[in-house]
């Protein structure tokens, strides 16, 4: 088959996909910064939501049918996909992002129970698509992916399923379903969060791990949902049930990360992608953003990451009352921000940022609308949202003292919100009386 035929069949293939995402989990490794949010809602990357990833994944690949599950805090989740995805045309061209929240359709009993008891609980919205394929996700994954690429991946596969995969030390395996694969590619055997992960053959220190992205013939997947749910032994998990199961049965097929992710164009050897469900692993991936060629481009023209547009004023750097500029060194820092005198040395500040005069902050990752007080010292943190850090306060010096008000990760991040800051303040003013 030629250039133009293959092209054509890609484009058929992919207006018969629908995609859902997963954007219903707790989130509660993220600590406080899932406590207003749902863990796709939350800030990342200086502009942008963790499930923009996702989202701008299926826009780019050509997918125009999205639906987005939710249950836990979605609010904010919501509030963001009404103000900056509402612009795909459903009228003329049968294009959506429509959000699914738990509504106890099956009963009046139960929400949703686990990921696939959250599309079995959608299956009559599913089947009124008349879709041929049905593409998996999670919403709490950082990554560029052409969706479409593993949609023929798995059609030439000829397998009901296909689940995307990709190689992490052997070490960090424990957090994610593991699999073998064989020489053609089919999955031999998955095992959900094992304690002990199966390496490669060949290489001890590597595991493949799912990266719970699962590609389904529709029809096949409503029967699998429909035997899901009548059995009362499940926990109604794709990654617990569904998926051990028709493993066992020797017909899903694993799609290489490799072929399908889009990467820096300086470094094609390298495959990013990343899980940001620990507060060290959301504090890293937002600072590697801040390398000169970072291994995520978000500034990639032809593959742009869309999200809500803020409608605020570029950013500005003022000088001190004694005319010191500010410096900033590999720093993210978006609209809306004011800088005064003030050193940034690889930071992410959100939008609308205030950060006064003689400051010093380093690897910081600042939340929207936070003001930073003349004179404060921060370094290896998170500053929630609204946060209004007091003049001449030190955070990331002393963890053993922090560790008194915040929240210091294992790698030593020190996470500050609001509430925290309260009674921080709240502490030493009593301590002055």
């Amino acid at each position: 088959m030629g250039t133009s035929g293959r092209v054509s069949n890609q484009l058929l293939a992919v207006k018969k996909t629908t995609a859902l995402i997963l954007a219903g989990g707790r989130g509660s490794r993220l600590r406080e910064l899932t406590d207003i949010r749902a863990k796709p809602a939350v800030h990342f990357g200086g502009k942008f939501r963790i499930i923009d990833f996702a989202l701008s994944n299926c826009l780019n690949s050509g997918i125009r049918k999205m639906g987005i599950m939710t249950q836990y805090k979605s609010n904010s989740l919501l509030s963001h996909i009404q103000d900056g995805w509402s612009f795909l045309n459903n009228n003329h061209m049968g294009e959506f992002v429509r959000v699914l929240p738990a509504q106890q359709r099956i009963d009046e009993v139960h929400w949703y129970q686990g990921t696939a008891d959250a599309v079995y609980q959608n299956i009559d919205i599913l089947q009124s698509y008349n879709n041929e394929y049905v593409l998996i996700l999670s919403g709490d994954h950082v990554y560029k992916m052409d969706y479409s690429l593993m949609l023929m991946d798995h059609i030439k596969s000829i397998c009901p399923c296909s689940i995307a995969c990709i190689e992490v030390p052997r070490n960090e395996a424990t957090a994610f379903g593991c699999m073998q694969v064989d020489d053609n590619n089919m999955i031999v055997d998955f095992i959900e969060k094992p304690k002990d992960p199966p390496s490669i053959p060949g290489n001890s220190d590597k595991s493949l791990i799912s990266m719970g992205i699962y590609m389904f013939e529709a029809s096949f997947l409503y029967n699998l949902l429909e035997e899901d749910h009548n059995d009362p032994n499940s926990s109604h998990d794709f990654g617990k049930d569904i998926i051990p199961k028709i493993v066992k049965q020797g017909i899903v097929h694993a799609h290489n990360y490799s072929l399908s992710c889009v990467r820096n164009q300086s470094k094609e050897q390298i495959c990013y992608w990343r899980d940001v469900g620990t507060v060290d692993s959301f504090w890293s991936a937002n600072l590697d953003l801040t390398d000169e060629s970072p291994d995520l481009d978000i500034y990639d023209e032809n593959w742009p990451i869309w999200t809500k547009a803020s409608q605020l004023p570029p950013v500005k750097f003022i000088k001190d009352s004694l005319g010191n500029r500010s410096v900033n060194v590999n720093s993210v820092i978006s609209v809306g921000c004011v800088v005064y005198g003030s050193e940034i040395l690889n930071s992410v500040l959100f939008d609308s940022v205030t950060v006064e005069q003689e400051n010093l902050l380093e690897q910081v990752v600042i939340f929207p609308s936070v003001i930073i007080h003349k004179g404060c010292r921060i370094r290896k943190a998170i500053i929630e949202r609204g946060c209004e850090i007091p003049e001449g306060m030190q955070i990331g010096y002393d963890l053993e003292e922090d560790r008194k008000f915040f929240y210091v990760s294992p790698k030593g991040v020190v996470l500050v919100d609001m509430n925290m800051l309260k009674k921080y303040k709240e502490h030493f003013s009593t301590s002055k009386i």
